[in-house]
């Protein structure tokens, strides 16, 4: 997709450096996806606050060493 946008100088060239991209388009498109899998964790993160994981009553480390023991 192509885009114009108005971004400041010192920010371009900062993204190039951190991403070490060989173009300004490799570089923002570097920086978009480092963006977007820390936005989707954090999100995962409010998730599992929210809605804390928890094992069941009966789990022992013991049952599952037998389990994944058995499948081989």
């Amino acid at each position: 997709m192509k885009v114009t946008a108005i971004l400041p100088d010192d920010l371009i060239s900062d993204v190039k450096k951190l991403t070490g991209g060989k173009n300004i388009t490799e570089s923002i498109e570097k920086a978009l996806s480092e963006w977007l899998k820390v936005a989707k964790l954090k999100k995962l993160n409010q998730k599992l606050e929210n809605n804390p994981l928890s094992f069941a009553d009966d789990f022992t480390a013991d049952k599952v060493r037998k389990i994944n023991r058995s499948r081989k």
